[in-house]
């Protein structure tokens, strides 16, 4: 069931305020926005996010149980995108250029702010699983901008132990800079539209299991789980691998790998994926081969520009409607200078513990 158009038009509508950035006089926004952000990463945070990746090595490795492993896939098609969300993708009926953009918006900050690989998982999942069910106006590209930004916070307040403030998510070439409660009100529609499941399944939650499988039970090293982590990254971008679940991409990305290093019989290896359509991994596993790395591929002729727009527009939403029959986003344009902040320090978390919701 869709958010209603009242609900809507009241967690998006603001008051229009030139008098400072945030709408506050004398500083008072920029504390109000800090306190309140730092409640809500605290409300997000779990204890269970500080041990993990860190400086891109693995070092706290958790094996999945069988039981676990049989409740993730069960979960799996409760966290993708709706309907045939790639094939609208491929025949124009979603916009492609869009997608495109708002994933190198993402993992531009990302890499700024040294995050861990599942946050960069998790932004662009909750991207194709809003942008699936939620159709944005066309020509308005300040609005994917806005919608990369919330899916980088939500991601990060569910990841991270050190979430920067909703302004320090804008650095490098944003045509705009949202208000810290704009991009708030955003992160609500995203979660109205997600039905609030944020704790997705990943191949990052698979790709141990399936390394300890098809190595006949030994335990991955770091070069075996590094690789992982960089082709599963790889995926992200590719709409040919968004037909597939996250499970079988991880089993996939297992074989890649293993096959790079040792001598691996494919049809002993898929004995082994009981949990998962062995016909399907097996084709995932063709694309794969054939995707070029993402590490020798550029973004610069890929990336599309955002389209002109004023670079300092007055701060103002003036109106968002969602309702079953048509969901209508409105505009929201701020000015002001971006606040920079160093990158925090290497953080761990733990890329395959099982998920709650």
């Amino acid at each position: 069931m869709g958010l209603g158009y009242e609900y809507a038009s009241s967690i998006l509508l603001c008051p229009e305020d030139s008098s400072s950035i945030l709408g506050f006089d004398d500083g008072e926004g920029e504390e109000q926005d800090s306190h309140g952000e730092a409640q809500r990463r605290d409300l997000c945070q779990s204890p269970d996010q500080k041990s993990g990746f860190c400086g891109g090595i693995l070092m706290d490795f958790t094996l999945q149980s069988e039981d676990c492993v049989v409740e993730l896939v069960e979960r799996e098609s409760q966290h993708r995108p709706q309907g045939d969300y790639a094939g609208r993708l491929l025949r124009g009926q979603l916009d492609m250029v869009a997608r495109s953009a708002a994933i190198d918006r993402i993992q531009k900050v990302h890499a700024h702010h040294n995050f861990g690989p599942l946050t960069a998982y998790l932004s662009i999942n909750y991207l194709d699983r809003f942008l699936s069910s939620y159709e944005l106006p066309q020509g308005q590209a300040w609005m994917t901008q806005l919608l990369s930004v919330a899916c980088l916070a939500l991601a990060a307040k569910v990841e991270e132990t050190e979430v920067p403030l909703s302004l320090e998510l804008q650095v490098g070439d944003a045509n705009h800079v949202f208000e810290a409660r704009t991009v708030h009100r955003m992160e609500l529609l995203v979660l109205g539209t997600l039905k609030w499941r944020m704790q997705a399944p990943t191949p990052f939650s698979f790709i141990g299991y399936f390394l300890h499988k098809f190595s006949d039970g030994n335990l991955p090293d770091s070069l075996l789980i590094s690789s992982s982590v960089d082709l599963i990254l790889g995926t992200v971008r590719e709409i040919g691998f968004l037909e597939y679940r996250p499970s079988e991409i991880a089993a996939a990305v297992a074989l890649s790998v293993l096959k790079d290093t040792q001598i691996l019989d494919l049809d002993q290896a898929l004995a082994c994926c009981i949990h998962v359509n062995k016909e399907r991994v097996l084709k995932c596993h063709r694309v794969m081969q054939e995707m070029t790395p993402m590490k020798n591929r550029t973004h610069r002729n890929t990336s599309p520009s955002i389209s002109a727009v004023p670079k300092s527009p007055v701060g103002v939403l003036d109106a968002a409607c969602l309702s079953d029959e048509s969901d209508d986003l409105a505009a929201v344009e701020s000015h002001g200078s971006c606040l920079l902040r160093s990158s925090p320090a290497a953080k761990k978390r733990k890329l395959n513990r099982p998920s709650t919701s």
